[in-house]
């Protein structure tokens, strides 16, 4: 089964919007252990906007489940990872005052710096994702600089789903066979949502994680976040 990891920034967008502690990131978290999610993803960003650097700390102590800190790899981002020590670590290209990611790596330009960037992290005892587009170079270009996995970004997917979602999944189908032949794990994520997941799930069998949490926070309003994981992971079944 494909695992289920939810991104709770904006929970922390939220609680920061009035300056104290409620909602409660780190109860939230737990709670969507509890409700069956495997893991929890973060995206802490220099400005502290949504998850801060006390957030990954007190994280770190308390997820049960695979803890993934994505993030642009400065030497902040490196040392806070290291630091909190989670399962994963995603290295994704945003620049510091993105508003969320918008492109996967270019691997094959940037492949030194990432290379360099890779073995620090796993030299730390932590699995590294590649955050890239569905593009069968790229992924041969992180396997190449020793990265366990890529994470496929999937807008173009989700963008595409309603026109014609047989054409808008092939190319992942594609990078996922790529993924395969090369022994590279498979992540993937942004705008998967209960309208196009389970089609993207059923193309692409051997997925290991998708990491969602816009869409999960979305319709929890409406759901409820317990009842919103248990839809999620119907999905992935």
């Amino acid at each position: 089964m494909t695992r289920l990891s939810v991104n709770i920034n904006k929970v922390a967008t939220l609680r920061n919007a009035r300056g104290e502690n409620v909602p409660d990131v780190e109860r939230f978290a737990t709670d969507c252990e509890h409700f069956g999610a495997q893991g929890i993803t973060v995206h802490p960003r220099p400005d502290e906007r949504h998850i801060t650097r006390r957030d990954v700390d007190m994280l770190s102590k308390i997820v049960t489940t695979e803890f993934n800190i994505e993030g642009y790899p400065s030497q902040d981002f490196i040392d806070l990872v290291i630091k909190a020590a989670p399962a994963q670590a995603t290295l994704v290209p945003d620049a510091p005052d993105a508003l969320t990611s918008s492109a996967g790596w270019n691997v094959v330009e940037h492949g030194e710096f990432l290379r360099d960037v890779v073995s620090r992290l796993r030299n730390a005892g932590i699995r590294v994702s590649i955050f890239v587009d569905a593009d069968p170079a790229q992924i041969r270009a992180a396997a190449a600089i020793g990265a366990d996995r890529v994470e496929l970004y999937t807008k173009p997917y989700a963008d595409n789903y309603d026109t014609d979602r047989e054409a808008a999944v092939a190319p992942f189908v594609i990078a996922s066979e790529e993924a395969r032949r090369l022994g590279i794990g498979l992540n993937a994520g942004h705008d998967l949502n209960l309208r196009n997941l389970r089609f993207f799930k059923e193309s692409l069998p051997l997925l290991d994680e998708v990491s969602i949490g816009h869409a999960i926070i979305s319709d929890a309003l409406y759901l409820g976040i317990e009842n919103t994981i248990h839809e999620y992971l119907k999905c992935l079944k």
